[in-house]
């Protein structure tokens, strides 16, 4: 399969990239067959010289398979050539790495805490809804006026321990991800 890639050149620690087709079998400094472009990371995002690219070439080459990486896409999409790829979802992202291992270690040993501490709170979650019963049961008997009454409450009832259970979910999280923010 064709892809449209990175190839890196430079020297350590001053990395130039240029933007290949080539097949996805070829190693990544490897054999190429056309060079499209280049990508200079170290220079300011507002530089024209840090992407070059021959739009047209990447659209024929794209008309005939070729499929481009994440990060080549990417760049397409800055420069407008194509849609920008959706991002990716990494909480653990904006964490530092040296942090990463303690928030880990501290979010298994909250359960086991967060779970003691929820009980009581469950409880105190149960009655609020009962304040709510009315509202619901007054709504659900106008449009169902040649229904009985009886029936209403039973799927009040039915639907009230789910509502509860999916209350209390984002509470808990909301628990784990306090700790992260303080630090």
């Amino acid at each position: 399969m064709l892809r449209i890639r990175l190839s890196m050149g430079g020297v350590r620690k001053r990395p130039i990239y240029k933007i290949v087709i080539a097949d996805g079998r070829y190693p990544r400094d490897g054999k190429f067959i056309e060079k499209i472009g280049s990508y200079n990371p170290l220079l300011p995002k507002d530089k024209k010289e840090r992407i070059k690219i021959e739009a047209e070439r990447v659209k024929y080459w794209m008309s005939k398979g070729a499929q481009p990486t994440l990060r080549v896409s990417r760049l397409l999409g800055e420069l407008q050539i194509m849609p920008m790829p959706k991002p990716g979802n990494n909480p653990q992202k904006a964490i530092p790495k040296k942090d990463r291992k303690k928030s880990a270690e501290e979010s298994k040993e909250a359960p086991k805490t967060e779970g003691k501490k929820e009980e009581p709170k469950a409880e105190a979650k149960k009655e609020e809804p009962k304040k709510e019963e009315p509202k619901a049961e007054a709504k659900k008997e106008e449009p169902k006026a040649e229904a009985k009454k009886e029936e209403p409450k039973a799927e009040a009832k039915k639907e009230e321990p789910k509502a509860e259970a999916k209350k209390e979910e984002p509470k808990a999280e909301a628990k784990k991800e306090e700790p992260k923010d303080k630090k």
